[in-house]
C-alpha cells in the first residue's frame, strides 16, 4: 500500500502506478489526515475476495522536500513521526530540496530537522542544485542492489558522463565546503535571501503567492486559462524566462507560474524582474490580492 501525499507531482504518481501497488493519498502536508488512513489501513487489512482479514504486506509513505508546484516544504518532522509510530516506511522526493533548504544545504531532513536514517528511501536530481543530469537514491545496500538488478533506468541506460560526474562531484564539494572555499556557504544564503526577497515583493504586488519562507519554488497565481498563455508571452518579449502551468498538471482553474529562483540571480536581476512583472500583472490584472477583478 503506498499513501501518497495528494499533491505529489506527477512523476510520483507515474511511479505509483507502474508499480501495481494500492494507491491511496491522504491530505496535503496533513499529518492527521495521514495517521487516520494508516490506522484504517491497518484496521481493515487488503481487501480479498473471500473477504477474510489479510494485512499489508508493507505500507509506505511518500512525500516531497518542497512541492513542486505550490512551493511549500514538507512537514517532515510530523509526518516521519507518524509513520514510524505505525511501522510504515518512508519515501522522500527531494528533487527542489537538496541543495537549497538546511544550514549546509542537505535538503529538507536537515531543514526539518530530521535524522536522515529516519528515512527508508531518500532521492532527488543532480539537474538542478548541481547543474548535472540524473538523480540519486539513497537507501539499504539491499534496496539499492533491488534496483539495480530489476530498474530498467538501470538495466537500459547509458552511465553518466564522465564530465557531467565531475561537475556534479564539484557541485558538491563547493555546497560541503570541501573545494577549502566559504562559496557553498555563500551560494546557500544567497538563494534563501533572494527567494524571500522575491516572494515578499510579489506580494507586496498584490499577487497571489504561494510556498514557503527559504522555498526557491515560487509559485503565482493566474487562473485563468487564458492568462497563462499571454502571461508567457509578456514574459518572453521583456526578456523573463519563467514556467507557466496549466491542466492537466494542475486543476482547471489553477493555472499558474512558477519562479525557479537561484543564487546566480543577482539583485540587480530581480529588481528588474520584479519591474517588469508589475508592468505584466497591470496589463493582464492578475493582483487578486487586491481586487476580486484583478
Amino acid at each position: 500500500l503506498i499513501l501518497s501525499d495528494a499533491l505529489n507531482h506527477t512523476s510520483i504518481v507515474n511511479g505509483c502506478r507502474a508499480a501495481y501497488a494500492k494507491v491511496k493519498p491522504f491530505k496535503h502536508n496533513d499529518e492527521k489526515d495521514l495517521e487516520e488512513k494508516l490506522i484504517s489501513a491497518i484496521s481493515e487489512g487488503r481487501p480479498s475476495k473471500d473477504g477474510s482479514f489479510t494485512p499489508w504486506t508493507k505500507i509506505i509513505v511518500v512525500v516531497e522536500g518542497i512541492y513542486s508546484m505550490e512551493g511549500e516544504v514538507c512537514r517532515l518532522r510530523e509526518i516521519v513521526d507518524v509513520a514510524k509510530k505505525y511501522k510504515a516506511y518512508m519515501y522522500v522526493d527531494e528533487a527542489h530540496s537538496i541543495g537549497a533548504l538546511g544550514k549546509t544545504g542537505r535538503g529538507v531532513c536537515e531543514h526539518t530537522g530530521v535524522n536522515h536514517d529516519e528515512i527508508d528511501v531518500l532521492m532527488g536530481t543532480f539537474s538542478k542544485s548541481f547543474g548535472g543530469m540524473g538523480g540519486y537514491i539513497a537507501a539499504s545496500k539491499e534496496v539499492i542492489d533491488y534496483v539495480r538488478s530489476t530498474s530498467p533506468g538501470c538495466l537500459y541506460t547509458c552511465s553518466l558522463s564522465p564530465t557531467v560526474a565531475t561537475q556534479i562531484l564539484t557541485a558538491f564539494h563547493i555546497i560541503t565546503g570541501d573545494d577549502g572555499t566559504d562559496l557553498g556557504k555563500r551560494k546557500l544564503e544567497r538563494i534563501k535571501s533572494n527567494s524571500n526577497y522575491f516572494r515578499t515583493e510579489l506580494r507586496r504586488m498584490g499577487l497571489t503567492v504561494l510556498g514557503d519562507k527559504d522555498s526557491p519554488v515560487i509559485p503565482m497565481m493566474l487562473y485563468n486559462g487564458p492568462k497563462i498563455a499571454a502571461f508567457s508571452r509578456e514574459c518572453y518579449d521583456r526578456g523573463i524566462a519563467a514556467v507557466v502551468v496549466g491542466y492537466p498538471a494542475v486543476p482547471v482553474y489553477g493555472g499558474r507560474v512558477r519562479f525557479c529562483i537561484s543564487a546566480g540571480h543577482e539583485p540587480a536581476d530581480l529588481k528588474d524582474a520584479i519591474k517588469k512583472i508589475k508592468d505584466i500583472c497591470k496589463i493582464l490584472n492578475l493582483r487578486y490580492q487586491r481586487s476580486m477583478f484583478g
